[in-house]
């Protein structure tokens, strides 16, 4: 069947003669497919967008990918291969590494004797893959496919290889992919001889406790109020007109990546989010991420019509690991754009982020490869909890995390709208696919390999977590991450304080240790509230009142700590209403000591296990403006 088919393809002329070639905006308006000015406007758009102009017509609504494709033909003279229907002959594509058929968008469709037909979706850019060809001992000739066709063959002919890279990017010394059920036996067994000890000798075990109690809580406080401090004395430096400045360069193609996992209730809230974008849309490549084996978010998908500047790329199923990072290092390959961004699948981003994004791009220095933007909530209201959660990232995203960045400490990544600059990122070896928090994990990695983070002034709402047991699962997959990824970097202390330097080194060090100290050792501190109840105190044995007291004043200032943050980060009109629950936020983060528990217990038992969080359970109650 092949064969006979073969003979339509031998009239073709791939490669015209030298000389003047009609532009491609007439060769539309010959067909039909646009009017004059829509061609104007598109050319218009063209001096400030880094987009062909058939990308532009069919970003602006002008024109399909269908009309484009037809308008190249006439155009190069070149024939048009659909791919689908006749698939491109076996072995043909290990004549290059995948890397290569990746990096430029094509891949060979036909061998005819001496000549092999390579399928391309730009014509423009041929001339180099033909020059990196000749050592193939064919001669390369083009034919025109569409771009989402040659993805398609590209990730059906690497499946295996591809889907194995997404699980090894990383440099073994900085992964925790070798964590294998013998190698955590060992610190498994010295954890429960120390248990034990304390065991026998409780007032020794009592005091260790106190003591690894106070100096994390210590060097949390001093984390926190540094990076408050920094907050207000920079007091939110003012930025640049996004639009303004992206317009001063050609603005240059972005791609996100959504990782989707069983997701039912969100995929039309986000696809009608999504929409709201107004970065100009020839130059955004959106690429919904989901797993081969997703029939749930696949058939939801499969409802909704998607622009054509939405694309999705499916996961294949390997070693039965199914992780975020993992997802995301496989899209990765597939991604167009030279800045790379991320956001979670209820994430509703603020119009002009993209904007923002590349304006702020534009002027920060080359050290700059990551931003960061602000989190959250657009369900405040629901309930008490998601007041607390709400403000919980107002303090995290509106008022520390921006303090620290400026004080150039080591920024762990909020898992959702942050942006990379795609090449750095591939240097760095995208994300560590074992690792349940891989954004906290990337942050630390860069920084080691001497880049920067910067938040941008930008704004992403999600939804927040208001019921207790998925909350509880959600926070033990976060504190289970960190713990990983600080082990992980602690594995030779010296070489990450020689990679950080002093600051960085203990700033990560007062992250890590006071975030998960504020949680599983929190019982140590609670002992402390039964003397103000007047019950017996196990401590009153072995402490001396003074110090009893001295330490109970020192849990009071960092409670007042807490909520002096609290106050500054709802302080915003339109979030006063929290300002009432501020104060009850001490309430809150019990049940973070039932997750930091199960985290620990998965840490041993289940390290690589993704709790996933289940969304589309509540509506938008503020404006997501």
């Amino acid at each position: 069947m092949v064969e006979l088919n073969l003979q339509n393809f031998t009239t073709a002329a791939p490669i015209p003669a030298p000389g003047f070639r009609k532009p491609l905006g007439n060769c539309l308006l010959e067909i039909g497919a646009i009017t004059r000015s829509q061609l104007d406007q598109a050319l218009s758009l063209q001096a400030r967008q880094k987009a062909p102009l058939g990308e532009i017509l069919v970003g602006e609504g002008h024109a399909t990918r269908q009309d484009v494709l037809e308008a190249l033909s006439t155009q190069s003279g070149w024939q048009i291969a659909d791919l689908e229907q006749i698939p491109p002959m076996p072995g043909l594509c290990d004549l290059k590494p995948v890397e290569f058929w990746l990096e430029h968008n094509v891949i060979p469709w036909m061998r005819i004797g001496p000549l092999l037909l390579v399928a391309t979706s730009r014509p423009d850019r041929f001339a180099t893959v033909t020059a990196e060809m000749q050592d193939c001992d064919y001669a390369v000739l083009p034919v025109l496919a569409a771009s989402h066709q040659i993805d398609r063959v590209i990730a059906k002919q690497f499946s295996r290889h591809l889907a194995e890279a997404a699980e090894a990017r990383v440099d073994p010394a900085q992964s925790c992919r070798n964590w294998t059920a013998g190698s955590r036996i060992v610190p498994a067994v010295k954890t429960l001889g120390v248990l034990t000890l304390f065991a026998l000798f409780p007032s020794v075990g009592l005091l260790v406790l106190l003591g690894v109690t106070v100096v994390t809580l210590v060097l949390f406080a001093v984390f926190r109020i540094s990076g408050t401090l920094a907050y207000l004395h920079h007091n939110r430096r003012k930025q640049p007109n996004p639009t303004e400045a992206a317009v001063a360069l050609r603005q240059p193609c972005v791609s996100i990546m959504v990782p989707l996992y069983k997701e039912r209730e969100i995929v039309n809230p986000l696809v009608q989010r999504l929409q709201r974008l107004t970065y100009p849309k020839a130059l955004l490549d959106v690429i919904l991420v989901l797993e081969e084996t997703d029939d749930v978010t696949r058939n939801a998908l499969a409802r909704v019509t998607l622009p054509s500047w939405i694309r999705i790329v499916e996961v294949p199923e390997l070693n039965g690991l199914t992780t975020k990072p993992r997802a995301m290092n496989y899209a990765l390959d597939f991604c167009r754009g030279d800045i790379v961004g991320v956001w979670d699948a209820e994430d509703a981003p603020q119009p002009d982020q993209i904007e923002r994004v590349v304006a702020h791009f534009t002027q920060a220095s080359p050290e700059v490869v990551c931003l960061q933007g602000g989190l959250d909530y657009y369900n405040p209201r629901t309930n008490w909890r998601s007041r607390c959660f709400t403000i919980e990232y107002n303090s995290w995203f509106r008022v520390i995390l921006p303090g620290i960045a400026r004080m150039g400490l080591v920024v762990p990544l909020g898992g959702t709208t942050f942006f990379f600059r795609r090449d750095k990122l591939v240097e760095l070896g995208g994300w560590d696919a074992h690792n349940v928090t891989e954004d906290a994990d990337l942050g630390v990695r860069l920084c080691r390999a001497g880049y920067r983070t910067e938040m941008v002034d930008s704004t992403t709402f999600e939804e927040a977590n208001f019921r207790a047991w998925p909350w509880i699962k959600q926070r033990s997959r976060w504190l289970k991450g960190f713990m990983v990824t600080y082990l992980v970097h602690m594995r030779k202390p010296q070489e990450l304080y020689n990679d950080l330097g002093a600051a960085k080194f203990f700033g990560l060090q007062a992250f890590f240790l006071g975030t998960l100290g504020q949680f599983l050792l929190a019982p140590v501190l609670w002992v402390f509230w039964l003397s103000t109840l007047g019950l017996a105190n196990p401590m009153e044995h072995i402490l001396p009142r003074q110090i009893t007291s001295a330490l109970i004043w020192m849990f009071l200032a960092t409670e007042i700590l807490s909520i002096g943050v609290g106050i500054i980060a709802v302080s915003a009109r339109e979030r006063r209403f929290l300002l009432p629950c501020v104060p009850t936020m001490f309430l809150y983060f019990p049940l973070g000591v039932v997750a930091g528990y199960k985290a620990l217990w998965e840490l041993v038992t289940n390290p690589f296990f993704w709790d996933k969080t289940q969304h589309g359970q509540a509506s938008e109650d503020v404006p997501l403006a």
